[in-house]
């Protein structure tokens, strides 16, 4: 499961450097992202997060579980078993956490993007209507205030079109910085489960030892 997580989190890590560079892949991956929130897909998609969060519950509480064990045997160190067992629920809960909000950033960058490409069209709607308009200012001249009036409105509105542009631009930044700090993590994730692997290998060592002796003892006993 945990190296299913690493390629989920890879997956996603590599599907983010996509949306936050312009790139003819790019454009695929938003035609992706588009079909897959349309028809039974954000049904299939809820589905499979709820899945996660469940497992990831159930991890949280495996680790309370064996914390309160740990207490109630007297307080002291907890036996190597259970730390094993603490470490792997709690690389699995971090990593299903990084898969959720690598899957998250995914969904509000192409949200910001498809954002950006409406307001980007209609402020050249509205600044064609607004060429047109001054291009039009030969009729009388109550015809030339109502003009004017509609001009001031349009940019008024290409202004607050800008402010918008400029807000989701600032956000799609936000999320490009958030992204390279999510990659560091899944650079330490991947640290942290090596320096994991090789304390599991030490503990399983120590298992190891002390089962054999154990079994000197019962065999003096047996003598």
């Amino acid at each position: 499961m945990i190296q299913l997580l690493f390629a989920a989190i890879l997956a996603e890590g590599s599907l983010i450097l996509l949306l936050l560079f312009k790139t003819p892949l790019r454009k695929l991956a938003i035609v992706g992202l588009d079909r897959v929130k349309r028809g039974h897909g954000p049904v299939v998609v809820t589905t499979v997060a709820a899945t996660v969060c469940v497992v990831l519950g159930s991890g949280v509480y495996s680790m309370v579980k064996i914390r309160r064990r740990g207490a109630e045997d007297g307080g002291g160190a907890a036996n190597p078993t259970d730390q094993v067992l603490m470490a792997k629920h709690l690389l699995e809960c971090t990593l299903m956490g990084a898969t959720l909000f690598l899957a998250l950033m995914i969904d509000r960058l192409h949200h910001y993007i498809r954002e950006l490409r409406l307001r980007r069209k209609s402020m050249e709607a509205v600044k064609k209507q607004t060429r047109a308009f001054e291009d039009g200012k030969n009729g009388n001249l109550e015809e030339l205030k109502n003009l004017e009036e509609e001009t001031r409105v349009l940019r008024e509105k290409v202004k607050q079109l800008e402010s918008d542009l400029d807000t989701r631009t600032k956000d799609v930044h936000a999320a490009e910085a958030n992204s390279v700090a999510l990659r560091k993590q899944s650079e330490g994730f991947l640290l942290e489960y090596d320096r994991l692997l090789e304390e599991n290998q030490n503990l399983r060592n120590q298992l190891q030892s002390l089962d054999r002796k154990f079994s000197r003892s019962g065999s003096k006993k047996n003598t």
